[in-house]
C-alpha cells in the first residue's frame, strides 16, 4: 500500500505552504535579502522578558493553567479591551490561545460542519483558507477591489451568501495586502451578518499598526454583534513576541465552552510562561507600541520609495496598515507569482512570498515585509534595481 492512500483527503487537497517554502528555500541561498515572513526583526521588550524569568524563578510555570487562560491575564485583557476596542468584556468571555491562529481555528471547528460555506474577502492570510479546509468545510472567494485599494466588496459579499453560508472570516489590517477596513464597511458586514444569522470570525493581529490618520475599528464593539462575533487578537505582532505563541479571542460567554471543547484537544492551554509574558506585556509600558508603529511607518515609506523607481516591474497600493504590502507583478513572467518569487530569489538573493499564496486572486503578485531593518529592504532593493 503507497504511503499516500493513508493521508486523509482534507489535507492531501492542501498545497505547500508557499510562506514556509520560500523560507525553505532561502536558507538555500547564501546572504538572502529577506522581505518574506511577517516576523519582526526587533525582539520583545525587555520588560515582558523580565516578567517571563520572574515567573519562571517562582516556580509558576511547571504545571498547567485553567483551559481558558490564567485569570488574572484575562482581566488585564478585559481592560484593554474597554480601553483600545470600545468592546465590553467580561473575564469568562475570553479564552487564551496559542497565537491568534489557534484561536481562529478553535472558532472554525466550534462553527463550521463539513459542507458549510465561510466567505473570505481575497487576498487573505492563507491559513485562514486552510483552517477552513480541514474543518471540511468550503471556502467561497470574493475578490477585494483592488484598485480602491483592496476595499470590501460588499455586494460582492451578499451575492455570494447561500443557504450553506454559515461564516465571514477576515483580517483587518489585512494581512497580505495592509488594508485598514473602514468602520463604515465593516457596519455595513456586520448588518449582512445580522440579517443572515451569520458568524463573523475576525483576525485583529495588526490592531495596533495603522497609518496615514487610518483607524482600526473592531466589529464586536457593536452591541447588537454579541452573538454573531469571534474576536481574535495576539501579543504576537504587538509585542514583537513571535515565538512566544500567546493570544487571546473574545467570543459571548456562551460561545466560549463550546470553543473551549476544541480548545482542549488542540493545546490543553496556551503556554503558560507566555501567559505570565503576555501578562508583563499588559501592565508594563506601552511606548514600545509607538515605537514599533514609528519604525513600521518609516520602513513603509522606504518601501513605498524604492517601489516607485521600480515602476515597469511592480504597481502597488500603498497599506494603509500592517507591516506588509502586496505588489502586483507587471512583467508577463509575474503571471505565475510563484516561479517569479523562485526566480528573484534565486538570481537575486532577494525572498519574496508568491501572491498565490492568499488566494485565486493574488496570482499575479507577491508579497513583501516591512518589519525588517530599513538597511534590509535597502539591500533587496539594491538588488532588484540591479536585477530587473
Amino acid at each position: 500500500m503507497k504511503t499516500n492512500t493513508l493521508i486523509s483527503n482534507r489535507v492531501a487537497q492542501i498545497p505547500k505552504s508557499a510562506i514556509h517554502e520560500m523560507t525553505r528555500l532561502s536558507k538555500e541561498v547564501n546572504d538572502v535579502a529577506f522581505l518574506s515572513w511577517a516576523k519582526p526583526t526587533t525582539g520583545a521588550p525587555e520588560h515582558i522578558r523580565e516578567g517571563a524569568i520572574a515567573a519562571i524563578k517562582k516556580g509558576l510555570v511547571d504545571g498547567y493553567s485553567e483551559n481558558l487562560g490564567i485569570l488574572e491575564l484575562r482581566e488585564e485583557i478585559v481592560k484593554k479591551l474597554k480601553r483600545d476596542n470600545n468592546i465590553n468584556a467580561g473575564s469568562s468571555e475570553i479564552m487564551i490561545t496559542v497565537g491568534a491562529i489557534e484561536g481562529l481555528y478553535a472558532s472554525v471547528l466550534a462553527f463550521v460542519d463539513p459542507g458549510d460555506e465561510v466567505i473570505f474577502p481575497s487576498p487573505t492570510y492563507s491559513t485562514h483558507i486552510r483552517q477552513v479546509i480541514v474543518a471540511s468545510g468550503k471556502p467561497v472567494i470574493v475578490p477585494l477591489i483592488e484598485e480602491e485599494g483592496f476595499r470590501l466588496d460588499i455586494e460582492g459579499i451578499k451575492n455570494a451568501i447561500t443557504p450553506r453560508t454559515k461564516a465571514i472570516i477576515y483580517c483587518s489590517p489585512s494581512n497580505p495586502t495592509g488594508t485598514v477596513f473602514s468602520e463604515k464597511q465593516l457596519r455595513q458586514l456586520a448588518e449582512i451578518a445580522l440579517d443572515n444569522i451569520l458568524m463573523i470570525i475576525n483576525d485583529e493581529a495588526y490592531e495596533y499598526f495603522t497609518f496615514d490618520g487610518h483607524e482600526h475599528f473592531s466589529v464586536a464593539s457593536i452591541p447588537e454583534m454579541k452573538k454573531n462575533v469571534i474576536s481574535c487578537f495576539t501579543f504576537t505582532k504587538t509585542y514583537a513576541m513571535t515565538g512566544w505563541r500567546i493570544g487571546y479571542l473574545y467570543a459571548d460567554e456562551e460561545f466560549i465552552p463550546q470553543i473551549n471543547k476544541a480548545h482542549i484537544p488542540m493545546a490543553i492551554c496556551a503556554p503558560v510562561v507566555s501567559q505570565y509574558a503576555a501578562l508583563a506585556a499588559l501592565k508594563g509600558p506601552q511606548d514600545c507600541i509607538d515605537k514599533f508603529r514609528k519604525h513600521y511607518l518609516n520602513a513603509r515609506n522606504l518601501m513605498c520609495d524604492r517601489l516607485d523607481r521600480l515602476n515597469s516591474v511592480f504597481e502597488y497600493q500603498k497599506p494603509s496598515g500592517s507591516y506588509l504590502m502586496f505588489p502586483k507583478i507587471l512583467l508577463k513572467e509575474g503571471e505565475d507569482s510563484t516561479a517569479f518569487c523562485k526566480k528573484l530569489l534565486k538570481e537575486a538573493r532577494v525572498s519574496t512570498t508568491p501572491g498565490i499564496a492568499f488566494g485565486p486572486t493574488g496570482r499575479s503578485h507577491l508579497r513583501m515585509s516591512f518589519c525588517v531593518m530599513e538597511d534590509e529592504i535597502n539591500k533587496a532593493f539594491d538588488r532588484m534595481e540591479k536585477y530587473f
